[in-house]
């Protein structure tokens, strides 16, 4: 049974709300009927081509897809074999909705990947309870899958869903010219921590940093991982540079305000964090590595020159004739 006060009963939210179901259709009269049907209890978003729900599934990827098969352009079988050689898109549940329902055509939407055949006119709450019976399915398969990425210590995600993560985040931005924020930070003086107070001291004070740094993020797609030792690192999607830097002020600010005792940090009586914050703008080139690389430097930074506090830099674009990324500047 899960523990609904535990970090893990929040893996299981994986919509942050009510579910996202895609429709698409190209005739509007069967689009209205399933927002009647189902817009009580989720969020709709609508396609009347193939192309349209290709975009909404790798821009904002719905819970389940409502697809029609006979289509101008594109069909719905080629809609839902493009959805599952991507593996952006593989995972969300695909359920055929049309007038066309011989053994045939169920059989190849069937082995294309689909979860489900709902003949049209489609009765309401038919196509409600299997929708529920697959969204349940969805979610319980989700969260198996995340338990995986569980940092069994501090509670948040570990360094392997942050890597999976990270490359994730850095394509969809790049895709759709969206900023990306990333914030790594250290414990300082963590080892003299350990030797003074002992481990089981610091595995505790890992974890109440783990949970105030998880109380300070703002967004649902926000998230925190252990990075590795006494690292963490925040994921911070669609977020600019302004903001970002905000949130790092800001968790560096609440750990210190934790006053977990450090007698032998030289930076304050308490636990502090350095941190490092780094962003890609909307038209930077450059990959995730370079991400990454410019958020570890200018943690370094912050450690280097005095600990405690947060240093902080935009992505810089190469100059064409020296694909050399330029020094950060501290903030």
């Amino acid at each position: 049974m899960i523990d609904l006060d535990s970090p893990v009963a929040e893996l299981l939210d994986s919509t942050h709300g009510k579910p996202k179901l895609l429709v698409v259709d190209d005739q509007p009269i069967n689009i209205q009927v399933m927002y009647q049907a189902f817009a009580g209890d989720y969020q709709i978003f609508m396609a009347t081509n193939g192309e349209q729900a290709l975009h909404i599934c790798r821009s904002n990827p719905p819970d389940l897809v409502l697809l029609d098969v006979v289509m101008p352009g594109m069909d719905g079988f080629e809609v839902c074999s493009r959805l599952k050689a991507d593996e952006t898109t593989s995972h969300i549940p695909i359920i055929f909705v049309t007038a066309h329902t011989d053994a045939a055509q169920e059989t190849h939407g069937l082995s294309l990947g689909a979860v489900d055949f709902i003949p049209k006119p489609v009765n309401p709450d038919v196509v409600r309870a299997r929708v529920k019976t697959h969204l349940t399915l969805k979610f319980q398969s989700d969260l198996l899958r995340k338990l995986v990425f569980l940092d069994g210590l501090s509670g948040v995600f570990n360094r392997r869903y942050f890597d999976q993560q990270i490359s994730t985040e850095w394509a969809r931005a790049a895709r759709n010219n969206l900023p990306l924020s990333l914030i790594l930070l250290d414990v300082d003086y963590f080892k003299l921590y350990n030797d003074h107070y002992g481990h089981q001291a610091g595995d505790d004070a890992l974890r109440r940093i783990a949970v105030t740094l998880k109380s300070c993020l703002r967004r649902p797609a926000d998230l925190v991982a252990r990075y590795g030792g006494e690292e963490f690192a925040c994921i911070l999607p669609e977020t600019s540079y302004d903001d970002a830097l905000l949130l790092a002020q800001d968790l560096e600010r609440k750990i210190r305000e934790k006053e977990i005792p450090h007698a032998d940090s030289t930076v304050a009586p308490v636990i502090t964090i350095s941190v490092g914050m780094a962003t890609r703008e909307p038209n930077t080139s450059g990959d995730v590595q370079s991400l990454i690389g410019l958020a570890d430097c200018l943690l370094y930074e912050a450690k280097h020159s005095g600990r405690g506090r947060v240093c902080s830099a935009v992505m810089q674009n190469p100059p064409a004739s020296d694909a050399a990324e330029p020094a950060p500047s501290g903030a």
